[in-house]
């Protein structure tokens, strides 16, 4: 007596093509998933550049209206913020900006200083322009503070 019982089953050619689809599907999703990191990455770099920017923007308006004189000198690059209490510095370098014992990480493109609406190259200043490299996207900001008949008298 023979025994005609058939197994349902998949064949080897089946199989091989179940397979070789479910590696294409996982190397695209590994090849989505890198460009997604990718992405992210940018976000977190383009984040954490306009923070540093922004708390610079913010140390500059805060201090450029608390001192009563501000002074630049061009051979040190250092721009001096003063009152009869207090000074303060800022020291410009390429690739960065420091403040006493803050670093803003930002390198600076271009800086233009202003005294009375006219560019100065050091001395008196009421104004200051800084340019970003392209790392910042080329960003410009503008601070600036009343200048008083204080800053007439001397």
């Amino acid at each position: 007596m023979k025994n005609n019982t058939k197994i349902e089953a998949f064949t080897l050619s089946e199989l091989i093509v179940v397979l070789i689809l479910s590696s294409i599907i996982v190397g695209l999703a590994f090849s989505v998933l890198t460009l997604v990191q990718r992405h992210m990455f940018s976000i977190q770099e383009n984040l954490s550049n306009n923070t540093t920017l922004n708390k610079l923007e913010q140390s500059l308006w805060i201090d450029f209206n608390r001192y009563s004189k501000i002074t630049y000198s061009n051979n040190d690059e250092i721009l001096t913020l003063s009152s009869e209490i207090d000074s303060i510095s800022y020291k410009f370098s390429t690739n960065y900006v420091l403040k006493d014992k803050d670093t803003f990480k930002i390198p600076i493109a271009s800086k233009t200083f202003f005294f009375d609406a006219k560019t100065v190259e050091s001395g008196l200043v009421d104004a200051i322009q800084l340019k970003t490299t392209k790392a910042f996207h080329d960003q410009e900001m503008f601070i600036f503070m009343e200048t008083d008949a204080n800053a007439y008298m001397n």
